[in-house]
């Protein structure tokens, strides 16, 4: 299983950004994925999930209405759109598939002024 993120950067408040996740070594559209983050000094937290046919999507409250998870299963690729982005939404965002135990390396996401 590999999982590579792209698409992070620095960005202003108010800006957006969209992060993708190359996955490959699994049947890709069998399973749900996810995004997580980890702000510095903070656990890592659970952003949003969506199920294996892209048809059920979740958010942590935090995010919900701002971002967007979306996935091409013909691509093999998860998304996170994120707009309005804020200083508070500063992590490394990661994707992980839900039921294995694999994470990527990461992509580093700051939003400042």
């Amino acid at each position: 299983v590999q999982l590579v993120e792209s698409g992070g950067g620095l960005v202003q408040p108010g800006g957006a950004l969209r992060l993708s996740c190359a996955a490959s070594g699994f049947t890709f559209r069998a399973y749900a994925m996810t995004w997580y983050r980890q702000a510095p000094g903070k656990e890592r937290e659970l952003v949003a999930s969506i199920g294996s046919d892209g048809g059920s999507t979740n958010y942590a409250l935090s995010v919900e209405g701002r971002f967007t998870i979306s996935r091409d299963n013909a691509k093999n690729t998860v998304y996170l759109q994120m707009n309005s982005l804020k200083p508070d939404d500063t992590a490394v965002y990661y994707c992980k598939v839900l039921r294995l135990p694999t994470w990527g390396q990461g992509t580093q996401v700051t939003v400042s002024s």
